[in-house]
């Protein structure tokens, strides 16, 4: 294996940080190689909040469901789908723009995920740590109006970036198996190898130095799937002018 592939199989979220500072300059590097990931069409459908304010950090953490390393992490970036400057360049150029469009919505959290986890790739690259928030979509009304969030521009997660003050284990990964198909999707031996992979991950839970605990893959994925899970997206998206034509 080479170093970028050691790298990337390494990959834990951390949530401890020492109070060590990540420099204007690293960052700057960071953003710019986060831009050099792929994007459809050239669009670059994303904008990144930089959260420095605080009082802004420490109300993110409610936000996002009360997570205090969003206040505690050296820098909190928050990822958003980005469709305004697109459509302000498209209509500079003469278009009639259409909005709304659900391929528009795809564009761009795509876009965002892309640059984000080319960010992070670089990151930790640079010995951070990282832990991304999906948490702030429990909220994202009231984060878009925290962060002056335009139409067509919405917040997709945020990212906490620092040097770790913890080493944990590397979580398991799901049997290559049951993600990689050949040809067409076969799931002849999906049950057997989730049956195997939720021993795994127990044995996982129980043996971790943090957080010790008696559950599975399935396990974890019950409750998330026995309710509507966030229902407020939906409208919200329309709000922001994303309404899924």
């Amino acid at each position: 294996m080479n170093a970028v592939i050691d790298l990337l199989k390494s990959h834990r979220s951390i949530r401890k940080f020492t109070d060590q500072p990540i420099s204007d300059e690293l960052l700057q590097t960071l953003v710019e190689a986060g831009q050099a990931a792929a994007t459809s069409n050239h669009v670059q459908a994303y904008a990144i909040v930089r959260v420095v304010d605080r009082a802004n950090r420490e109300q993110l953490v409610t936000l996002s469901g009360g997570q205090p390393y969003v206040a505690s992490c050296a820098e909190f970036l928050v990822f958003c789908a980005d469709m305004k400057r697109a459509f302000r360049a498209a209509e500079r150029a003469g278009a009639e723009v259409v909005t709304g469009m659900t391929e528009q919505l795809l564009v761009a959290t795509t876009d965002a995920a892309l640059i984000a986890q080319n960010l992070v790739v670089a990151a930790e690259s640079e010995g951070l740590g990282i832990c991304y928030i999906g948490g702030l979509r429990n909220n994202p009304a009231e984060v878009s109006e925290l962060l002056k969030l335009p139409a067509h521009v919405y917040p997709v997660f945020g990212v906490c970036l620092g040097y770790p003050a913890q080493n944990p284990e590397v979580k398991p990964r799901l049997p290559l198996a049951s993600i990689l198909k050949q040809d067409y999707y076969d799931d002849s031996q999906d049950e057997a190898q989730i049956a195997e992979f939720d021993a795994a991950m127990e044995a996982y839970y129980q043996q971790r130095t943090g957080n010790k605990k008696i559950t599975n893959w399935s396990e974890q994925l019950r409750p998330m799937f026995s309710q509507k899970l966030r229902p407020h997206m939906k409208d919200f998206l329309f709000s922001k002018g994303f309404e899924m034509k």
